[in-house]
């Protein structure tokens, strides 16, 4: 099932990210001299991907310009638009035409997570394919959650799924353990498994979670890996959490 020994990435920097209270897209703010994404794909080049697709949107012109800068990272990039918010498997489903005849290891990833490592994605595409997985879904652990999807397990141990914060039941939502929205997945069962998402949830989009229970359903192999450092995939939000992930970088926090 796994490919060739190829990975390729996708890249959501899609979003607006309001909460920034800035004109500026919210993966172009800076994080000790780069815009964040930049740090994102400076840990993505570990992993040596033939391909990576940065899904664009919100003020896509300045976010491709400043990505076609040849920063640190950010060499060889393709993008494609998501001209319509609809959710992150709407948003992965737009890089399907760029990677037609892609036979490999798809890994997507989120553009607002600059603390994230080069040892943490290697370690993450081993386990992958250690595990002989179709998808995978790296994890962390907080004491509360709130705001991300939960990642529910069996009584064994083995993942049923994810769900979403505002989908979840009051049970679900004490579940301490969430989704960083970082999955690798094999290509030839992603997008045919996208077809099948619907939007029959509370937000009304298409999840990109929701691909692990299609898989699981038809018997394909997920699985989790969970990582111990909860803020390397802690998305930026706000200009709080810019300055709290700049001290991070630099030792200070």
């Amino acid at each position: 099932m796994n490919g060739d020994g190829a990975v390729a990435a996708v890249i959501l920097a899609a979003g607006e990210g309001t909460r920034m209270k800035s004109g500026l897209a919210k993966v172009l703010h800076e994080i000790c001299g780069l815009p964040m994404i930049a740090h994102v794909l400076v840990a993505l080049s570990e992993v040596s991907p033939s391909k990576t697709v940065v899904i664009v949107g919100h003020q896509a012109a300045a976010v491709i310009e400043r990505l076609s800068g040849g920063e640190s990272g950010c060499a060889g990039l393709e993008f494609a638009l998501q001209s319509e918010r609809l959710g992150t498997g709407h948003a992965v489903m737009q890089a399907r035409p760029a990677l037609s005849g892609f036979t490999g290891t798809i890994m997507v990833l989120t553009g607002d997570t600059p603390l994230l490592t080069g040892s943490t994605l290697a370690g993450f595409l081993r386990f992958h394919r250690k595990m002989g997985a179709s998808a995978t879904v790296m994890s962390a652990v907080l004491d509360d959650a709130s705001g991300y999807g939960r990642i529910v397990r069996d009584e064994g141990g083995d993942l049923l799924g994810i769900v979403e914060h505002k989908d979840a039941t009051e049970k679900q939502r004490l579940i301490g353990e969430f989704n960083s929205g970082i999955f690798c997945f094999e290509s030839d069962v992603l997008f045919p498994a996208l077809d099948r998402v619907d939007r029959g949830n509370v937000q009304g989009e298409y999840y990109l979670t929701d691909v692990i229970g299609i898989l699981r359903s038809e018997g394909s192999r997920v699985a989790v890996f969970r990582i111990e450092r909860s803020d390397e995939v802690i998305g930026v939000n706000d200009r709080e959490q810019l300055a709290l992930a700049e001290r991070m970088m630099k030792g200070d926090g």
